[in-house]
């Protein structure tokens, strides 16, 4: 052990490390479990290791955490059924009369989607596969086309159902219902502005998002759009209802209700004839391995925030954050951009384990309602997935792009969706009563 540094200055040492060698790209979960043994060896000695074992029974032994396989079997089951595809057909046609129609079309997918699955990956997967090439071939903007895409797919880590608002009703130990049904109002208004920028950008340079020919037009009729339209709406607007519905009545905790909804996507699977033991084996394994980087992300993330809190950590950053002398709201403005940083070289499971048991105490000194707090969190955590250089959805899209689209045509078609982010959370941080409206309708 070494006992003659000051714990301070191993708790900053920690926060640098860590942050020096993700923007190096190791793994995260082998960075903060590292960090996180390497020193607690050197301060507590061997002992340490009984807190790491608590640490990973308290995630183990976590019901709450349940919700998290389901969803995630859940959205796996959907891609395997094909609703994205059915979806965005019938929508491309709806709407595709209108300048950057396909992209609007690829928004309003991805919002249905993000209603169903909780997942971002599935989104930005199913939508690069489906949308991407038909809006190449239009001869879409490809920044544009990216940049729709990959934040499109990130509305499936807000709006419920949603495993990152799982994660955090776990470390806040806030009501996870109305974490959920929390996420609901601002998936709607980054939805908004995201079909807002795309229909005024279009309408201004109709080149980066053609409409429709007339000819393409003509082949289907406007009745026969409402009709494919509606009929591919229906199953998963079942789906929404029943799981956010029971959630939202009281019936069911959000446990039981991502096990309803995996039911149902597994029925799914037979309303799109796409059932089959090989589909089902790959969704198991899918979610299994999913699973387990998530759990193992958040054991590591746990055993780094117990040791840096062991030594202090916590409490020098809050002094920090309370000595700044910018009062409650300069506070409030330097975690969130504390967390907009941290989005570029780290994954959110890993910020909300490192940040939320010393951020959320502090806002709470500060007079901030919790739930909303952690509800601007899960916002702000949007950019964590498109932010470069390290936005897992830029790296879902490229890998299944097969070349049409270089790092640099995505990196210049997020950006104008970072900064729509941003704006959407100032808008949640101005009217926290609209925020709140939801969550506080449930008891």
């Amino acid at each position: 052990m070494i006992a003659d540094f000051s714990p301070t200055l191993m708790a900053s040492l920690m926060l640098v490390l860590l942050i020096i060698m993700i923007m190096f790209g190791h793994p995260i979960a082998f960075v903060f479990g590292g960090l996180a043994a390497i020193f607690g060896l050197l301060i507590r000695g061997p002992a340490v290791f009984f807190l790491f074992t608590s640490q990973a029974m308290g995630v183990m032994d976590t019901w709450l955490l349940v919700a998290i396989t389901m969803f995630i079997f859940m959205a796996n089951l959907l891609v395997e059924s094909g609703i994205a595809d059915a979806l965005f057909e019938s929508l491309r046609y709806l709407v595709g009369p209108l300048k950057g129609g396909l992209a609007i079309a690829v928004i309003l997918v991805c919002t249905v989607l993000a209603a169903c699955t909780g997942v971002v990956g599935a989104s930005v997967v199913s939508m690069g596969i489906a949308a991407l090439p038909v809006m190449l071939k239009y001869g879409y903007d490809k920044g544009l086309a990216a940049g729709t895409i990959c934040a499109g797919g990130t509305l499936g880590i807000l709006i419920p159902p949603s495993i990152m608002m799982i994660a955090l009703a776990d470390l806040s130990g806030l009501s996870p219902g109305k974490l959920l049904i929390g996420g609901i109002f601002p998936g709607i208004i980054l939805s908004a502005l995201y079909v807002a920028y795309i229909a005024i950008t279009c309408a201004r340079r109709p080149e980066m998002g053609p409409a429709l020919s007339l000819e393409e037009r003509a082949a289907v009729p406007v009745r026969r759009r409402l009709i494919r339209a509606a009929r591919s709406l229906l199953p998963p607007g079942v789906l929404i209802l029943s799981v956010l519905g029971i959630i939202f009545t009281g019936i069911a905790t959000p446990t039981e209700a991502s096990a309803v909804g995996a039911f149902i996507a597994f029925l799914m699977t037979f309303v799109y004839r796409r059932f089959s033991l090989r589909m089902l084996r790959d969704a198991v394994m899918s979610t299994a391995k999913t699973v387990c980087m998530v759990m193992i992300i958040i054991v590591a993330t746990n055993c780094y925030t117990a040791v840096f809190l062991d030594l202090g950590g916590g409490k020098v950053l809050k002094d920090f954050m309370l000595g700044l002398g910018l009062g409650k709201w300069g506070a409030f403005f330097i975690m969130m951009l504390i967390i907009f940083i941290l989005g570029m070289p780290i994954e959110w499971v890993g910020i909300i384990y490192l940040v939320m048991p010393i951020f959320l105490p502090v806002a709470i000194e500060l007079g901030f309602d919790p739930l909303w707090f952690t509800i601007c969190v899960a916002v702000n955590l949007q950019n964590a997935f498109i932010s470069p250089p390290a936005g897992a959805s830029m790296f879902y899209l490229q890998g299944i792009a097969q070349g049409s689209l270089t790092t640099a045509d995505i990196f210049r078609g997020v950006i104008p969706f970072v900064i729509l982010q941003l704006f959407g959370l100032a808008v949640c941080i101005a009217f926290p009563s609209m925020v709140l409206y939801l969550p506080n309708l449930i008891k």
